[in-house]
């Protein structure tokens, strides 16, 4: 089968004088919450990357496979991962019919699962014993075992499942005993080898065994081995001995099924030099009551009879039938099965296309599974003609015959739905001939997750922890990944995160050690680096992005703060810029990778650092409508905020009941004093922490996202003075039903418009925006996808305003658009200056810039992410 691929910003000096910072008051993000990973339905075992204690989920698994089942419980499946486990296993613990405890060999492309001697060759034991118990599935093991051992015994249960393990053994008495009175126990689908120089059985079933199911099996060098053992079904093996009998029924075993068998009774296909002991299929005179014998296919070669049949030998099938009235459907030629196959010792006989087992068994057989050993389903060789019984393509033998595959879907795809990190990844392939239903093995690997997910399901959802691109690695094996697998995918997306408005809370304080070890302030060029373990009980691991005010206060130099995820490459962009006394916040949404950020000075002298958290992206939360930017509220018009006054901003009018939060830039002009303005939701107490630092005389802007309650919010100026406040409404968090749909994409911090260096932004000419420009392209939003990606509808910047010779107003509006009756950054001569925008964009990702002086400036747009439309 063909394998394919189905600049940084100088500070200058700014007029004005030194700023406050409200009061210190450690008010810290809520304690962490104990987080405990569900593992009522799976648990993990992995030799590699665990510890002892583990508790068996994905991010703390068992070290070994006893430990697991030591624990595990009715219901549960215990998913072991690629490796070498050198241990044996006793299984005491049962489950129920409805939910039996699944063991499961994870084998996919990393590799398969190898249990028992397999390295220092000190385990003197069986390796698999399942003793006394019930309702208990075993699924792919490569089981290896010391010579003269048996590698799996079943004693004494009930409601066994063995399916598609491997092993091989040397000079034992078998390779898998059912024994001990045990009742319906399955051995299914596995490749089972006995030793060369020993004619023992490869399964053998005790006396008192009832009702074993051996079906869709291939053995290897030894047969079957059924003795005193009634009702045993014996279907869809494939059988090569080394001139042994095939299968072998002995003692008192009524009641057996033997049907849609290949058996050869020399694998080197020659004739045996002792032919008598080289019966196909044998069956003792007191095992005959109710023995169905049909469909099977005999190969002639060794020389050896067809039937022993209750005592009688028959070397052709005229005679056997004639005798018995069985086998009225049997076959006696060439099976055509070939060589070995297989990685890492897990095997498999593959089947000639043309082989007379193609197409003829019967449908109908006790014991049949969906899927054949390598979980393919019937498929029906065109080329063929049908002669097997139901649909009439079934065919004889453990594999069955495909055609390959034509065609197919693949791919990941966002889900609807409430779960907005919610994702389907998709591996479809179709079958070239036609089938009775679906097959083979199909591997998901998803970002973020240690272990692939191998199943046969066509799709597979998924729920990312964060909000970002998402990917997944598919694998398609029809051979049970016994061998290398046959397509390969690589697939990504774009899933967004919703907002989580928080009580403000102070999370540094280089002034108080709040967040830091000392009250040294930050020296030049350093970090801070500040843990943010969990928010209300989400770990850090399920944030996508933190919003925090930063503040600067007390610089002895000019400089700017970058503040950028912890774990990655510091990013060329800034968020805080400031001159030597200054204070001044600035708003940032900054992603989450490893539960820190860093804060970096970049500057010649030292300074102090405040932030405060406004809010988080996460699972859980609002979506976002963004709007055209719109003048809400402007008290020049009327009555300047008194000294130490509040005054309600009513927004009831403008947003939805359901509202949660609104996005404002809040800018203050014409204070009389030094203050702090402080925005806070209607009806609760006024927060320490602050939103807008100020000085007399001084117009600074700053993004807020202030919760509000039935669309109301507090505007609190903390000065011995008065001031304006003009604030612009640019979105609100809310309900998918009013419309706030829209989901968070963490990309950036990073430059994407720079008139510096004449990149980004596209201008009539090159250089700095000039008197009263406006740009007449638009910078297109730099969004993250391998794959077709989500449009997107707002982004979120970080503008700065550098070198202007003039005052002046920067506004940033969608593109199409007049512009608008609102403001970004407001700016004096000289002064370089930042705030943070959620700027709404047109269909094709653009906005557009204005540059509202009589001089000149450089403008800088630094990305921190941007918003996506639901699926």
């Amino acid at each position: 089968m063909d394998r394919r691929v189905w600049a940084r910003l100088a500070a200058v000096p700014l007029l004005g004088g030194v700023g406050l910072v409200a009061p210190v008051v450690p008010a810290a993000v809520a304690a962490p919450a104990p987080v405990t990973e569900a593992v009522a339905h799976e648990l993990y075992v992995s030799d590699q990357g665990c510890a002892p204690g583990g508790n068996g989920s994905m991010t703390a698994p068992f070290c070994t496979i006893g430990a697991a089942a030591a624990v595990a419980q009715p219901g549960q499946t215990v998913l072991v991962q690629p490796g070498y486990y050198q241990e044996a296993v006793t299984f005491t613990r049962s489950g129920t019919a409805d939910a039996p405890i699944t063991f499961r060999a994870v084998n996919g492309p990393e590799g398969g699962v190898h249990v028992g001697d397999v390295e220092t060759g000190e385990i003197d034991d069986t390796i698999f014993t399942i003793a006394g118990v019930h309702d208990v599935v075993i699924e792919g093991f490569r089981v290896v075992a010391k010579p003269e051992r048996t590698p799996l015994v079943v004693n004494g249960s009930t409601r066994i499942t063995l399916d598609r393990l491997t092993a091989a053994v040397q000079w034992a008495p078998e390779t898998v005993r059912v024994t001990g009175a045990s009742s319906d126990v399955t051995v299914s689908r596995s490749f089972l080898h006995n030793s060369w120089t020993s004619p023992a059985p490869s399964v053998r079933v005790d006396p008192g065994a009832t009702g074993t199911v051996v079906v869709h099996n291939q053995l290897y060098v030894g047969g079957l081995l059924a003795t005193d053992a009634p009702d045993t079904v014996v279907t869809n093996n494939t059988v090569l001995t080394k001139c042994s009998r095939g299968i072998d029924v002995a003692g008192t075993s009524p009641g057996v099924q033997i049907q849609n068998n290949v058996v050869r009774t020399n694998l080197l296909r020659a004739a045996c030099a002792t032919p008598e002991n080289a019966a196909a299929v044998a069956v003792s005179a007191q095992s005959t009551e109710g023995a169905v014998a049909d469909y099977n296919l005999i190969d002639p070669v060794s020389g050896g009879a067809l039937y022993t049949w209750a005592g009688a030998t028959h070397a052709d099938l005229p005679s056997f039938r004639a005798a018995t009235g069985q086998g009225g459907h049997d076959l006696a030629a060439d099976p055509r099965v070939g060589s070995i196959r297989g990685l890492a010792g897990r095997k498999y006989l593959p089947t000639d296309p043309g082989s007379p087992a193609v197409d003829s068994a019967n449908a109908a057989a006790e014991g049949l599974t969906r899927t054949d050993m390598l979980d393919n389903p019937h498929s029906d060789n065109p080329g063929v003609a049908n002669t097997g019984t139901g649909i009439g393509y079934h065919d004889r033998g453990a594999i069955e015959v495909q055609g390959g595959v034509n065609g197919g879907q693949v791919g990941i795809q966002r889900k609807r739905g409430s779960d907005p990190l919610a994702v389907t990844a998709i591996a479809a392939p179709m079958y070239a001939w036609p089938t009775d239903g679906e097959g083979g093995s199909i591997a998901y690997k998803f970002d973020g997750e240690p272990f692939w997910r191998i199943t046969a399901a066509r799709t597979l959802d998924h729920s990312f922890r964060r909000g970002g691109q998402g990917c997944v690695a598919t694998r398609t094996s029809f051979t049970d990944f016994r061998a290398a697998p046959d397509y390969s995918y690589h697939h990504c997306t774009t899933v967004g995160a919703l907002y989580q408005p928080v009580t403000p809370a102070r999370l540094l304080d280089t002034r108080a050690a709040l967040g830091t070890a000392t009250t040294t302030p930050v020296p030049a060029n350093t970090e801070v680096v500040l843990p943010i373990p969990s928010i209300g009980g989400t770990p850090a691991t399920d944030i996508t992005a933190v919003v925090l005010n930063v503040t600067v206060t007390r610089p002895t130099a000019s400089g700017f703060i970058t503040v950028y995820p912890d774990g990655g490459v510091r990013p060329d962009s800034s968020n805080v810029n400031f001159v030597a006394g200054e204070t001044v916040p600035n708003l940032v949404t900054v992603p989450m990778v490893n539960g820190r950020i860093r804060l970096r000075h970049s500057g010649s002298g030292t300074v102090h650092l405040v932030a405060d958290l406004q809010g988080f992206y996460g699972r859980q939360g609002s979506g976002l409508k963004p709007s055209d930017p719109t003048r809400v509220l402007d008290t020049r018009t009327g009555a300047a905020l008194a000294a130490n006054g509040e005054r309600r901003l009513d927004l009831s009018g403008r947003v939805p009941a359901d509202a949660r939060a609104v996005i404002l830039n809040v800018t203050v002009t014409r204070p009389t004093a030094s203050g702090v303005l402080t925005v806070y939701p209607d009806g609760s107490p006024v927060p320490v922490a602050s939103n807008l630092n100020f000085v007399a005389g001084q117009t600074i802007p700053n993004l807020v996202v202030v919760p509000v309650v039935a669309g109301k919010a507090m505007i609190r100026n903390a000065s011995s003075g008065t001031t304006h406040v003009v604030a612009d409404l640019a979105g609100y968090f809310g309900s998918a039903a009013s419309g706030a749909d829209q989901t968070y994409v963490p990309h950036g911090p990073h430059r994407i418009a720079d008139s510096r260096n004449r990149t980004g932004w596209i201008k009539p000419y090159d250089g700095p925006f000039t008197r009263y420009e406006k740009a007449s392209a638009a910078v297109l939003v730099d969004v993250q996808c391998e794959g077709p990606c989500p449009a997107p509808t707002a982004v979120v910047l970080n503008l700065t305003v550098t070198a202007p010779t003039a005052a002046g107003v920067l506004t940033v509006y969608p593109a199409g658009q007049g512009a608008p009756t609102a403001s970004n950054v407001n700016f004096v001569a000289k002064e370089t200056a930042a705030n943070l925008a959620v700027v709404k964009v047109d269909d094709l990702g653009r906005f557009t810039a204005y540059h509202h002086s009589s001089g000149s400036t450089h403008v800088v747009a630094d990305q921190a992410g941007y918003f996506i439309a639901p699926a």
